[in-house]
């Protein structure tokens, strides 16, 4: 059997997320993961940012904080290069994956986006 650029312990983790989903437009960030193609250390990876995030958020939020901008600079910077944030923002808040966390830093990205179209920065 040829190998397609896919290892045996990559593949033998795609098929057990695979055999998780009944039906993949329910789980877009499953999808995401495997059209990626990260390996499970690599999911784990993202799983244990989103986790330690969403820690950071609830006490932030606990303690009045408004602005969750410097945790989307730090899921963007932290981010496995092979998964593009506001894609997987939409696909984490879509499977409902840290969906309260996810619609902030949606919030903050719409926010930033119509402030450069309201007021663009002149190079000089």
């Amino acid at each position: 059997m040829e190998n397609k650029g896919y290892d045996t312990e990559m593949l033998a983790f795609h098929v057990r997320l695979l055999s998780q989903m009944s039906r993949a437009d329910h789980y877009p960030f499953m999808k995401m993961i495997l059209e990626k193609g990260l390996k499970e250390e690599e999911y784990q990876e993202v799983l244990f940012l989103l986790h330690t995030l969403h820690n950071k958020y609830e006490d932030q939020k606990e303690e009045g904080l408004l602005d969750y901008t410097s945790l989307l600079i730090h899921f963007a910077g932290m981010l496995n290069m092979k998964l593009h944030p506001d894609d997987t923002i939409e696909a984490l808040r879509k499977e409902g994956m840290y969906v309260e966390l996810m619609e902030e830093f949606k919030q903050i990205i719409i926010k930033d986006r119509y402030v450069e179209t309201r007021f663009p920065v002149k190079a000089r």
